[in-house]
């Protein structure tokens, strides 16, 4: 268990939050929720210790152990991936390498030996034994299969890194866990194992995350970071949501009560202030106006702010929208990509492109918007179509010297910068953040910038490759809100399970050896066992496990 009394944090004389009183126990999971720069990362961070707090106690229960995801890819180049993973079970790695370095001793003696056995003793205690099944189990299970288990962190790529540092927090059954940010680089697979994984951990889970299916599937409790404090509800994060909306709109009934008030107390006291009958009157309804206005001004402002998406396509599409006819496409070490694939999609489609096969269908997204040509077969696009895309890299867009605005005028057919600016301070780029260069921008700001070109474009067929990549909840619900009701077609792919689930109408799996294309959605698609043992077929024999079950 964990207990915070009175913490409060401050960066460069601004509190983040102050005189945060909370507890964490055994065998419930906390959503840490708030905008970004909230603080979510910096209070993990305070949790664990690597981060001293202005005041106030943090008290862990003696004895427990504390795992924590670790952030920086690099640190563990020179170690193996199971030692990696071994290591977040400190006491049990440094045994396993003390162990192995008495035996390599070229002396070894009966002391050595029963020194040897004695921690033999305490490793098999610990469960060391059964550590290299359980790693190789986590692993496989976060998309790791058994060729990288016995490589150097050296030769993993990051996405391949992250799973394996989380592999790394979870193992050896912490008494606390923390973890910010567990599903970037995790397909909807790996999040399955993950959430199921949490779903029977029965100790302490404190978690960041951006993905609202994964709060709502393993929180217990969502602790919001906001107006300047932290605010524990129960339940998982919709419950939270729903809440909150009350809640704000309870506080703008109560405001503009105060503020119906206040205008009637100051047209009493213009009327009757110099009246010598009413004056009295006229000066207590004065106080009472003063006690108002002081309650007004002190409302907290909310640190949470939605950029305004919405998508308007400039003409209704047609019943021609596109047709792919047998595209034929390798990457560029030969593997075949896509094979004899093949497509009609139509008027009402919002079709989620799903699978392990990500780079597949990147690869159709790029052919389709011209970025890459296929090696054979061929596709069309239906005249009434305009079409708009957003990459999963999309760096090739941002390797110019332009600001924002100067940026966002290439794909504006109104120039007047007026216009520009005022259509970015509604993407959450106001005042002079406008006029930032491109080329430093992070990758929720570059993707926002993104989101702006494809509204400017007025296409009626959006294509979107993982488009809730580094956005932030709020964000992420505002895309989501405009993909729902935006009349045109849609193609995306995404690792997110409700934004997939709340957006498609169409579902489109590319398997090693075929397609799956079934108008439902997502929820049903994962859960039709007709769909699942027909998925068994098409991964048999690839070498490619299916995983993709919940």
């Amino acid at each position: 268990m964990i207990t915070v009394s009175d913490v409060s944090v401050r960066f460069s004389e601004k509190p983040l939050f102050k005189d945060v009183n909370l507890k964490f126990t055994n065998g419930n999971c906390y959503g840490i929720t708030g905008a970004n720069g909230a603080g979510k990362s910096t209070f993990l961070k305070v949790l664990s210790g690597d981060l001293e707090h202005d005041s106030g106690t943090i008290t862990i229960s003696t004895g427990e152990r504390m795992a924590v995801l670790k952030q920086d890819h690099f640190a563990y180049d020179s170690y193996s991936v199971k030692d990696t993973v071994m290591m977040g079970f400190p006491k049990l790695y440094e045994l396993s390498k003390s162990i192995d370095e008495i035996y390599q001793k070229e002396d070894f003696s009966d002391e050595d030996g029963m020194k040897a056995a004695e921690m033999q003793g305490e490793f098999g205690e610990l469960g060391g034994y059964e550590a290299e099944n359980q790693i190789e189990q986590m692993l496989s299970g976060l998309g790791l299969e058994e060729e990288f288990h016995d490589k150097m962190m050296s030769e993993l790529d990051e996405s391949q890194k992250v799973r394996v540092l989380l592999a790394q927090a979870i193992f050896g059954n912490p008494d606390i866990l923390l973890l910010d940010e567990p599903t970037n680089g995790l397909d909807i697979e790996s999040i399955t194992w993950l959430e199921n994984f949490l779903l029977e951990f029965e100790n302490t889970v404190i978690v960041v995350s951006h993905d609202r299916h994964f709060l709502n599937t393993v929180c217990t409790y969502i602790c919001d970071i906001d107006y300047g404090k932290i605010t524990q509800f129960a339940g998982n994060y919709d419950f939270w949501y729903q809440m909150t909306q009350v809640m704000q709109r309870q506080a703008k009934e109560q405001q503009k009560k105060a503020e119906d008030k206040m205008k009637d107390l100051k047209e009493f006291i213009l009327r009757f202030s110099s009246n010598a009958a009413k004056s009295k009157q006229a000066t207590s309804r004065k106080k009472i106006y003063d006690k108002l206005a002081q309650s007004v001004e002190d409302l907290p402002v909310s640190t949470r702010k939605f950029p305004y998406v919405n998508f308007k396509p400039d003409r209704e599409i047609g019943n021609n929208v596109l047709e792919m006819r047998k595209l034929n496409i390798k990457d560029e070490e030969g593997c075949q990509l896509l094979k004899d694939f093949s497509l009609t999609v139509h008027r009402t489609d919002k079709i989620a492109f799903v699978g392990i096969e990500h780079n597949s269908i990147s690869a159709m997204f790029d052919i389709i918007n011209e970025v890459k040509k296929p090696d054979d077969g061929e596709f069309f696009w239906g005249q009434t179509t305009s079409h708009t895309y957003l990459p999963r890299d999309n760096s090739s867009y941002f390797a110019n010297d332009y600001n924002i605005t100067d940026w966002l005028k290439q794909y504006s057919k109104e120039q007047d910068d007026a216009y520009v600016r005022g259509f970015l301070g509604r993407m959450l780029f106001s005042g002079d953040e406008s006029l930032k260069k491109v080329k430093v921008l992070s990758g929720g700001e570059k993707v926002r910038c993104m989101l702006s070109k494809l509204m400017l474009s007025g296409a009626n067929v959006l294509i979107m490759d993982d488009p809730t990549n580094h956005l932030d909840l709020e964000a992420i619900q505002s895309l989501n809100e405009a993909l729902i009701n935006f009349p045109g077609v849609v193609l995306f792919t995404s690792h997110d399970h409700e934004f997939i689930q709340s957006v498609a109408n169409r579902i489109v799996e590319i398997t090693p050896n075929g397609v799956i294309d079934r108008m439902m959605n997502f929820d049903d698609y994962i859960s039709d066992d007709v769909i699942t043992e027909q998925r068994k077929e098409l991964y048999a024999g690839s070498g490619k496990k299916l995983k993709f079950r919940v």
